[in-house]
């Protein structure tokens, strides 16, 4: 199990939709312990494969209390969203030092491969759903600031280049 480098924006590879994982083996159960060992060391509650440079529809979650409910996923999508929406700020380890406040459906259901290879149906709300669309989002080749307006996110990304520079030059 290793603690991955993350992606920085803006590189391709955050825009690109990953591909669909075939099968899951014990290549994609090692891809998801060293995805979930680079979530727990953010800290955060989620992470997508392309977001370590793995270009495969792998997602993680874990956003229970005690930080030891981990959802290993494999080709996750929704099939189903409440129309009561949440809002909750949202960041990344991509576009480190900002975030913003993004309004989502409150619960989903999504269906996914499990890390025995079979297939799920699983209801999540709250931060678990928020987490579930974020890292799906990113399998997708989107951002979470995609959502926001597109003055609020060229200032979003204009701030993270002003930080970058400035933790480069110290």
């Amino acid at each position: 199990m290793t603690v991955r480098p993350f992606v920085p924006w803006p590189d391709q590879r955050l825009r690109t939709a990953c591909d669909p994982v075939e099968a899951v083996d014990d290549e994609v159960r090692a891809i998801w312990d060293d995805m979930l060992d680079s979530m727990y060391a953010m800290p955060g509650v989620g992470l997508a494969a392309c977001q370590i440079g793995v270009m495969r529809r792998l997602a993680v979650v874990d956003a229970s209390e005690a930080g030891d409910k981990p959802l290993r996923m494999a080709n996750p999508e929704i099939i189903d969203a409440s129309v009561k929406l949440r809002e909750y700020t949202e960041a990344s380890p991509n576009l480190p030092g900002v975030s913003a406040k993004i309004a989502r459906p409150r619960g989903v259901t999504v269906t996914y491969l499990d890390e025995t290879g079979v297939k799920q149906r699983k209801d999540l709300v709250g931060l678990w759903a928020t987490s579930v669309q974020h890292q799906i989002d990113h399998l997708n080749g989107k951002m979470y600031f995609d959502n926001l307006s597109a003055v609020k996110r060229k200032m979003l990304v204009a701030k993270a280049r002003k930080l970058a520079l400035k933790k480069g030059r110290a």
